[in-house]
């Protein structure tokens, strides 16, 4: 099955650990063949996983791009998302956190990411909460 990118301008992306960069017009690009592909609005840099969500998600994103130290990353994870589970007490949320471990755990890295990114309205609201209460 094909994967169709369109791409903005001088929108940044990574394929298989190559940056990669279009042009000035919009392009649409195909893909035949299973790649890793991320664009650079998806990716964060370690200094930018600052909430708990974002250090579940830096893992997974560092899963994916980098094969070689997966095993270390997925420890990572591991612990990052247990804790995001043991603090947060929403079935809600236990549903989601499912789904994104299954993902890991099928190799599944980005469908996992984009599971991360349903949490982040959820911590946003939470943390939102929290600073009402202080």
């Amino acid at each position: 099955m094909a994967l169709k990118v369109t791409l903005r301008p001088g929108e940044k992306f990574v394929i298989n650990g190559a940056v990669v960069v279009n042009g000035d017009r919009r392009a649409t690009i195909v893909i035949q063949n299973k790649v890793t592909i991320l664009r650079a609005r998806d990716i964060i840099q370690p200094e930018e996983a600052n909430t708990p969500v974002k250090r579940i998600y830096f893992p997974i994103m560092m899963m994916y791009l980098d094969d070689k130290d997966r095993r270390t990353y997925y420890m990572e994870f591991v612990r990052r998302i247990t804790e995001f589970i043991n603090a947060v007490q929403r079935p809600e949320i236990y549903e989601i956190c499912t789904a994104i471990i299954e993902s890991v755990n099928s190799g599944d890295y980005y469908q996992a990411l984009m599971g991360c990114k349903k949490l982040a309205p959820v911590e946003e609201e939470m943390l939102a909460y929290d600073a009402t209460k202080s």
